[in-house]
């Protein structure tokens, strides 16, 4: 007879824990659709951060992969006087540093100060084209939690809104259940809106570290062309 008694009490706090768990599991998914339409613009504005982070995450990660001997083999050719293979090996990378290089080489012949200027009009538009985009997902950051607090304004209007027509009929399931309707919206603005402010500020680190290796590229081709002259 204990022994039943003990078994009936294991089943009713199993019994007691998956309800629990359920009851759970179904409050997260009513979460998720009890925001209103802002919910949607929010879950549209998420994707379009991920897209965003992901393609140029892939595009500064292939840039900066370049052989660690490309800059002396671009030495060796142009003094050997071989200024087609060595624009041939520029080609071969899909790197800024590369096409930095290659505008250069191609501008061999002429004043030093032409080279430069034209190295670095390049530099502009690989810079440029590395940004793009990340106005887009800075916008989001600042974008997300301000469309979340209007949908947390709105629910709390809906909320007083249903309990001055209640009349003598208040419930406090009329506030409470507008608050946690409210809330739902800033929770995801919020969330968006992180994942895309710390997206941003990891997209524009990686961008800077690149741009150094531009910097630190070009001003190696310069030099490399006084070589010549020193020797002389």
């Amino acid at each position: 007879m204990l022994f039943n008694l003990l078994q009936a009490a294991v089943d009713a706090t199993a019994i007691t824990e998956t309800a629990q768990v359920q009851e759970e599991t179904l409050s997260l998914i009513e979460m998720a659709t009890k925001g209103g339409w802002l919910m949607i613009v929010l879950l549209i504005l998420s994707v379009m951060a991920i897209y965003i982070f992901g393609s140029k995450w892939w595009m500064i990660r292939k840039a900066g992969q370049i052989d660690k001997h490309f800059t002396d083999d671009i030495h060796d050719l142009i003094h050997d006087g071989k200024i087609k293979s060595a624009i041939e090996l520029c080609q071969k990378y899909d790197s800024p540093v590369a096409r930095l290089v290659e505008k250069g080489i191609e501008r061999i012949g002429r004043p030093l100060q032409d080279i430069q200027t034209a190295v670095e009009n390049m530099g502009n538009v690989e810079v440029g084209r590395l940004e793009k985009g990340l106005g887009m997902l800075a916008t989001i950051a600042g974008g997300a939690p301000m469309i979340g607090f209007l949908g947390t304004v709105s629910g709390m209007i809906q909320a007083f809104f249903r309990m001055s027509t209640a009349g003598n009929n208040i419930d406090i399931t009329l506030l409470s259940g507008g608050i946690y309707e409210a809330m739902v919206t800033t929770v995801a603005g919020l969330f968006v809106g992180i994942i895309a402010y710390f997206g941003y500020n990891f997209l524009t680190s990686q961008i800077s570290n690149l741009v150094f290796k531009m910097e630190s590229a070009t001003i190696e081709f310069i030099d490399m062309l006084h070589e010549p002259a020193e020797k002389e």
